[in-house]
């Protein structure tokens, strides 16, 4: 697969505060790819590198082949989706998604055209006389995202554009991005802190920790064979055991309960609907997180169980001081 954005050795500080270290990555031509981590760990720095809203102190950008790292914004082919949406109050909807076009200096016969498929495209069909303010927030969203792909870029880059969104909508908004993204087969370049939306959308994903880049994968691969304790700990919940010196992750729905194996208790349950999460300390000392889908039986705070795993679903993780090596 060609390499539609490609990052190498990527380094970006502000005063003594390192943003990214060689940051290394390849984003192929027609991916929706995400960028993954907590506030602070350098995912929307190099997503902004990329956008050219910053330079890199070292490290190369390249855009389908060209190497793009000087190059102001307004040459890359490339348009971003922000949280705040940043549309302009006093402007139609209409006139918000063709602004871009008119400052290229296109036709207005062809600018209306061009809007009017684009907002049908994003289900916004009859809404360009409205204002901003009339719309909700799902809608501003799709007016945002309107007026970015209308440009036709190479990429489009989202930095947590769904962030301000209710949890209902955002899961809506969810299945609707995916669905454009396919439609448009254009290159998805995603940034977001929530893990469950980033499995959910993505081809594949870059796990961000610290400035730096700790996992890439399909999300399947980084959420079933995290490489490091940080991905396991923070793509979902994973419990980190050590057995005869090696240290290893496993799932909380892989573990079994009530079978042959360790020794344990149960020492706290939560009910969270459609599912009830275990607490269980093992006689071997290690504090457990078990989730089971409900099926109308709850066992009790206090229950002698034993609890096993799989070999197949023990994936072994690096501990935090082969990491820092």
């Amino acid at each position: 697969m060609a390499a539609d954005v490609q990052l190498t050795g990527i380094r970006k500080t502000y005063a003594d505060v390192v943003a990214v270290e060689n940051v290394d990555l390849k984003v192929g031509d027609g991916e929706f790819f995400t960028l993954l981590g907590p506030s602070g760990s350098g995912k929307t720095t190099t997503l902004r590198i990329i956008a050219g809203f910053e330079s890199p102190d070292a490290g190369s950008v390249s855009l389908g082949g060209a190497d793009i790292t000087h190059r102001p914004p307004f040459q890359r082919e490339v348009n971003t989706v922000f949280q705040d949406y940043a549309l302009f109050p006093h402007m139609t909807v209409a006139e918000n998604v063709g602004y871009g076009l008119k400052v290229k200096g296109v036709d207005r016969g062809e600018r209306r055209t061009r809007v009017d498929e684009v907002l049908e495209r994003v289900r916004l069909a009859g809404y360009g006389a409205r204002k901003p303010i009339q719309l909700s927030g799902g809608q501003r969203q799709r007016v945002a995202l309107a007026r970015a792909i209308v440009n036709r870029p190479q990429v489009l880059l989202l930095d947590e554009p769904l962030g301000a969104l209710d949890l209902k909508l955002r899961q809506e908004m969810q299945v609707f991005l995916k669905t454009l993204q396919r439609e448009l087969g254009m290159t998805f370049l995603y940034v977001t802190h929530d893990q469950e939306e980033a499995l959910t959308m993505s081809d594949h994903v870059a796990v961000f920790n610290e400035g730096a880049i700790e996992q890439v994968g399909s999300p399947s691969d980084v959420y079933e064979k995290p490489a490091t304790e940080f991905v396991a700990g923070f793509v979902g919940t994973s419990n980190i055991l050590e057995r005869a010196g090696k240290r290893f992750s496993v799932r909380p729905e892989r573990i079994a309960m009530n079978g042959s194996g360790e020794p344990a208790v149960i020492a706290d349950v939560v009910f969270v609907g459609s599912f009830t999460r275990y607490l269980v300390d093992t006689d071997a000392g290690d504090r457990l997180t078990i989730v089971r889908q409900n099926d109308g039986s709850t066992l009790a705070p206090g229950t002698r169980i034993h609890v096993s795993w799989r070999d197949a679903d023990a994936y072994p993780v690096e501990t935090p001081q082969q990491e820092a090596r």
